[in-house]
């Protein structure tokens, strides 16, 4: 521990954007940073929790753990829950308790209604499948548990770390000649290493008090520039990596799977863009950076 530094705490630190922090760090030397993940500190456990912010100092904690995998959180709800909700309000209580600010990641499925506009934060969510209603009321909890909290809605995530739809589309179209892909679903492809560069940039000037903590409270979307379908966003892949495999698109009910994914969740990113001043990167020139780095 170092309290000569701004102490961020990073939990979920084995996931895409986890690992993305773990990266940016090194860029960032006047912080103390904390990269912890389920071997280090379960953040279902609300002792160990406490006991881990008592031993530690903690100025900002990044959420990035979560239960992710959507179609197995259909069956597995209590895990889902565990995760997303009660591991939340443990990290926010404890930020509460210390004065430390939380960011917490979010999803864009926490929207899945017949909206055709993209939606902004204080539009009305209403997820259909497990893991949105349980990254729903981890948001809320969150906030509850803690004013001092950014909510962070991203969505369509990817990164050169994990698993993700890029990795997975290269391993593919290097095996196949031909892939359906749906096209029916619209959203934007989001680059890990942008989400982590815009909350250090948020830290960066409210540290530096070119913007009250405070103005940090409350829910923000964040995802890049732009807007595609998982068919687009395949072909973009392919045609960056000069992968030879044809896309065919399909519809949503050509693909059935257990949980029931959003036709349309574009976010609208007014809101952040306008209160702290970022420039927000298109999804494609992102996209091309990530895969500049794949092999």
């Amino acid at each position: 521990m170092n309290k000569n530094k701004t102490t961020i705490l990073v939990t979920g630190a084995k996931g895409q954007v986890g690992q993305e922090f773990k990266l940016l760090s090194t860029q960032h030397p006047g912080y103390y940073f904390i990269f912890i993940d389920l071997d280090e500190l379960d953040i279902t456990d609300q002792k160990a929790v406490g006991i881990f912010f008592e031993k530690n100092n903690i100025d900002y904690c990044i959420n990035c753990a979560a239960y992710t995998a959507v179609d197995k959180a259909e069956s597995q709800t209590e895990l889902a829950e565990k995760v997303n909700v009660h591991g939340a309000v443990y990290l926010a209580e404890n930020c509460q308790k210390n004065n430390a600010h939380l960011f917490h990641l979010s999803t864009d499925y926490v929207y899945h209604s017949g909206q055709n506009r993209p939606f902004k934060e204080e539009d009305a969510p209403s997820p259909k499948s497990v893991y949105g209603k349980t990254k729903l009321e981890g948001d809320r909890a969150a906030m509850r548990n803690n004013p001092n909290t950014t909510i962070i809605r991203t969505s369509w995530v990817y990164s050169t770390f994990g698993n993700n739809f890029v990795k997975t589309m290269i391993r593919l179209g290097n095996a196949r000649e031909e892939l359906n892909i749906i096209f029916d679903q619209i959203g934007t492809p989001t680059y890990a290493r942008d989400i982590a560069k815009a909350i250090l940039q948020l830290i960066q000037k409210a540290e530096n008090q070119e913007i009250k903590r405070e103005k940090l409270n409350g829910i923000f979307h964040f995802s890049n520039e732009g807007v595609a379908s998982w068919f687009d966003f395949a072909k973009a892949i392919f045609e960056i990596k000069k992968i030879e495999c044809k896309v065919y698109p399909i519809e949503t009910k050509d693909y059935p799977t257990p949980a029931l994914r959003p036709h349309f969740s574009l976010l609208n990113k007014a809101k952040i863009k306008t209160a702290f001043g970022l420039e927000i990167p298109y999804w494609r020139d992102s996209l091309q950076e990530c895969l500049l780095e794949m092999p």
